[in-house]
């Protein structure tokens, strides 16, 4: 291949030859113009976006400490006199609120509660975590929902009395 490229120049004027040169000369020049052109453009793009830049990341920044503070905050203590403040309180601390449907106090030890849809490994977590508390999961119907992990609960919770 390197051969017939040699021999196919050598076959060229020397007129032709120069031309060519001076043509791949012309041409290498005004590719590094234009990519000179163009990241220069680019440049000053970025240029003036950086004070922009600069104010989202002091936000972000400022906001992460608040995060950090909020969370070394000790969360406020639910009454235990009422067990529907208590479930309600816990389920703000699993994050299953966004899910509930209803939370109805039948008395002041037993609480409805009725969840749409909810992962089924978060809502075992709060009910072991209701445990502690002294509420057990009397019973129920937990339905599994068509996306996969995720159910349907609706059940009744009991102060179980400390001996």
């Amino acid at each position: 291949m390197r051969a017939r490229i040699l021999k196919l120049w050598e076959s060229r004027a020397p007129r032709e030859r120069l031309l060519i040169v001076g043509l791949a000369i012309v041409v290498g020049i005004t590719l590094y113009l234009w990519l000179v052109t163009e990241a220069d453009r680019a440049r000053t793009q970025l240029r003036a976006n950086v004070p922009l830049l600069r104010a989202q990341s002091a936000r972000l920044e400022q906001q992460a400490s608040e995060h950090e503070s909020l969370r070394a905050t000790p969360p406020r203590a639910a009454s235990p006199e009422d067990l529907r403040t208590l479930m309600q309180f816990h389920m703000d601390a699993a994050g299953l609120s966004h899910a509930l449907v209803s939370l109805d106090a039948a008395d002041a030890n037993q609480v409805q509660v009725m969840f749409s849809a909810v992962p089924f490994a978060d809502w075992l977590n709060w009910v072991a975590a209701m445990q502690l508390q002294q509420a057990r999961f009397e019973g129920g119907r937990i339905e599994a929902l068509p996306e996969p992990g995720m159910v349907g609960v609706t059940g009744t919770f009991v102060r179980v009395p400390v001996h």
